[in-house]
């Protein structure tokens, strides 16, 4: 096996990187963030006391806060860390930064903005091609069009066979 391949592939995989990474990075802090706030399969004191005194959410009772909090940031930085539904996801937790920055902590803007920038990469961009919202992708596209490469070969048009069985590959 050749190493030409493998370095035809990397532009590619480096290209992916900074989308993964951004799914990856805001995951992970907020995946911890719903740790902190459970004790088992429990709400923890600790939660309920920081929605009911320093949070105060408007709207909501503090205890549907707090568990509607532990659902999002268990479920949706699992969905980030799959690629899965990656756009929904981060339109959730870019939800729950701009709750968290307007309402909790107004002065936290340096790093709520930071969150926020990782998560509309994500709502622009999706998942990219290390997800399975981009396997998912491809499979749809194959299915829709699944006899269009054969038809050019048929037809002579080699080239854009060729072009399109290199896409595929990546």
């Amino acid at each position: 096996m050749s190493a030409r391949p493998l370095l035809s592939r990397l532009p590619g995989l480096l290209s992916s990187a900074p989308v993964l990474l951004a799914r990856l990075f805001p995951g992970a802090l907020f995946w911890q963030s719903g740790r902190t706030k459970v004790d088992g399969w429990q709400l923890s004191d600790n939660a309920l006391y920081l929605f009911q005194e320093e949070y105060r959410l408007p709207l909501l009772a503090p205890i549907t806060a707090a568990w509607l909090a532990v659902a999002a940031e268990h479920l949706l930085p699992v969905l980030l860390l799959l690629g899965l539904a990656t756009r929904l996801a981060a339109l959730g937790l870019l939800g729950m930064t701009l709750v968290i920055q307007t309402l909790v902590y107004p002065d936290a803007w340096a790093t709520h903005g930071t969150w926020a920038v990782a998560l509309l990469l994500l709502i622009s961009h999706g998942g990219g091609r290390l997800s399975i919202d981009h396997l998912i992708a491809r499979a749809w596209r194959h299915r829709q069009h699944p006899h269009s490469a054969c038809q050019q070969v048929m037809a002579g048009e080699s080239e854009a066979f060729a072009e399109q069985i290199q896409r595929l590959g990546q």
